[in-house]
C-alpha cells in the first residue's frame, strides 16, 4: 500500500460525512486514484442500480408493509407479498432500522418522512427503556410495546439501539440521543466484561446444543462496540469511546487471530486467551468478513496506514477462504477448521459484507484484486438472491448453498431491513464519491 495515498485519501467517503452535513451536505471528497474508462462506465452503471434498489424497491416495501403507521417501529416478520406473520417487533430491529432511515436522511435523501420513520422508533424503543442501570432491553415486544420476553442476555439488541441513536442524534440535531447512545454503550460493555456473561448466539455457531461458554470474548461483539465507536467518534470526540474502540480492534487484530490458521477464531477465553477445547476450531467467517471492513473504516478514521493494511490483508484473506469454489459466493460458518466442516447455507449478509468491504479496499487503495471482488460478489448477490422474478421487490435473506427460491420460500418470513439497505447505502456514497474522480 502506498502510505502517502492512503493518508491522503483517508478522509474520503464516510470519514467526513457528518462534518459534511453541517456544511448543506457537500459531497465527501474523491479518492485519490484514479481507475479505467472500463471502470467508470462500470461505476455509473452501478450507481443507477443501487439507487434503483434503494428507492424504487426497497424503501416503497418498507413504507407500505414494514413500518407500523400506527405505533411506530418496524414489523419484520412480513413475507414478500406484505402479509405479517405476526406484528411483534424486536430490540435488534427496532435499534437498526433507526439505524437505517437516520442514515438515509443524513446521507442520501433529506426528506421528513424519512427522519419521522426513525423519530417514531426511538420514540417507540426509548419508552421501553430498563428502569435498573446495566440491565438489556428485552428481545421482543408486542406491536403496541407491550414486553414479549425477559431481558436479553447478550448485548447485541442494546448495541443495535445505540448504533441507532447515535446516527439519529445528527438527523434530529439533537445531542440528547448521542449522550443516550453513549450511555447505553458503556453500560453495554459493563454487561459484557462480567465473568458470568454467557453468549448463546456465539455457541450456536458451533452447534446448537455447544456446551456453555460463560465469560467468552466475542468477535461478534467486539464488532458492534467498534462500529458504534466509529461512527459516534465521527460525530464528536469522547475519550472512554475512544478507548474502547482501541481495546476492540487490539483484541480482534492481536488475540482472535489465530496465526494457526491465519483466520479470526469467534469465540476466546475471558482474558483472551485461546481456548484448547473445540471453540479453538470455531471461525465464523462471516463476522470475520463484517468485522475487519469495520476495522478497516476505524483504521481510515485515525488514518492509520499500518493497521489498515493489515486488516485489509485479513479481509482478503476470509473472503477466499470462505468462498465456495462451486457455486460461488461465501459460507458464514467454519465450525471446525481442521476438518474444514462448514454451515453450507448462503446468507444475504455475508455476501453483502463483502462488497462493503472490497469496495471500501478499492476505494483506498485501487487494488485490482478489491475491485474484481467488488464486482463478482455485486454480481454473485444480484443475480441469485434478487426476487424481482417472483414479483418481489426484495432479496432473498438466507437459503439453501446453491440460493434456491424453494429453500428460501420455507424460511420463517421477514424482511432484511438492515445488511441490505446498509450495504446498498455504503457502497452507493463510495460510488458516487469514486465518480467524483
Amino acid at each position: 500500500m502506498n502510505r502517502r495515498k492512503f493518508l491522503g485519501s483517508a478522509a474520503v467517503g464516510l470519514v467526513l460525512q457528518h462534518a459534511a452535513i453541517a456544511n448543506s451536505a457537500a459531497p465527501p471528497p474523491p479518492a485519490r486514484h484514479s481507475h479505467t474508462p472500463e471502470i467508470q462506465q462500470q461505476l455509473r452503471s452501478l450507481q443507477s442500480q443501487y439507487h434503483a434498489d434503494l428507492f424504487d424497491d426497497f424503501l416503497p416495501f418498507m413504507e407500505k408493509f414494514v413500518i407500523d403507521p400506527v405505533y411506530g417501529g418496524f414489523m419484520c416478520s412480513t413475507d414478500g407479498n406484505g402479509m405479517h406473520t405476526d406484528t411483534n417487533k424486536a430490540a435488534w430491529y427496532e435499534g437498526r432500522g433507526i439505524w437505517v432511515y437516520s442514515f438515509l436522511y443524513n446521507h442520501l435523501a433529506r426528506e421528513q418522512k424519512y427522519l419521522d420513520v426513525a423519530r417514531r422508533s426511538a420514540d417507540f424503543i426509548l419508552s421501553l427503556r430498563p428502569k435498573t442501570p446495566d440491565t438489556t432491553w428485552p428481545k421482543s415486544f408486542s406491536r403496541d410495546g407491550k414486553k414479549t420476553s425477559p431481558p436479553d442476555v447478550e448485548v447485541y439488541g442494546n448495541m443495535f439501539i445505540a448504533e441507532g441513536l447515535a446516527e439519529f442524534s445528527v438527523a434530529a440535531n439533537d445531542s440528547q440521543y448521542w449522550n443516550i447512545a453513549r450511555e447505553i454503550f458503556l453500560s453495554s460493555v459493563r454487561i459484557y466484561d462480567r465473568e458470568d456473561y454467557n453468549p448463546l448466539i456465539g455457541r450456536t455457531y458451533l452447534t446448537p446444543d455447544a456446551r456453555p461458554f460463560p465469560g467468552a470474548r466475542i468477535q461478534g461483539v467486539w464488532m458492534t462496540f467498534v462500529r458504534t465507536a466509529t461512527q459516534m467518534l465521527r460525530i464528536r470526540p469522547d475519550a472512554e469511546i475512544e478507548a474502547i474502540a482501541h481495546r476492540a480492534v487490539d483484541a480482534v487484530v492481536n488475540h482472535h487471530w489465530n496465526p494457526r490458521f491465519n483466520l479470526n477464531n469467534e469465540l476466546l477465553n475471558h482474558d483472551l486467551s485461546r481456548p484448547t477445547n473445540e471453540y479453538e476450531q470455531l471461525v465464523y467467517t462471516g463476522h470475520g468478513i463484517e468485522t475487519l471492513w469495520m476495522m478497516m473504516d476505524e483504521a481510515t478514521r485515525r488514518r492509520d496506514a499500518a493497521l489498515f493494511a493489515t486488516l485489509t490483508d485479513r479481509f482478503q484473506r476470509h473472503v477466499e477462504v470462505s468462498r465456495d469454489r462451486i457455486y460461488d459466493g461465501v459460507f458464514r460458518d467454519l465450525m471446525h477448521v481442521d476438518n474444514n466442516t462448514w454451515t453450507l447455507d448462503k446468507v444475504l449478509w455475508a455476501q453483502c459484507e463483502v462488497t462493503i468491504g472490497a469496495l471500501l479496499a478499492y476505494q483506498e487503495t485501487g487494488a485490482p484484486w478489491a475491485w474484481d471482488i467488488f464486482r463478482q460478489f455485486d454480481t454473485y448477490t444480484r443475480t441469485k438472491f434478487s426476487l424481482k422474478s417472483f414479483g418481489i421487490p426484495l432479496w432473498m435473506y438466507a437459503a439453501d448453498r446453491q440460493v434456491t427460491p424453494e429453500s428460501y420460500f420455507k424460511q420463517p418470513a421477514r424482511v432484511e431491513h438492515y445488511h441490505y439497505p446498509r450495504h446498498l447505502m455504503l457502497n452507493l456514497l463510495r460510488i458516487n464519491s469514486l465518480l467524483q474522480i
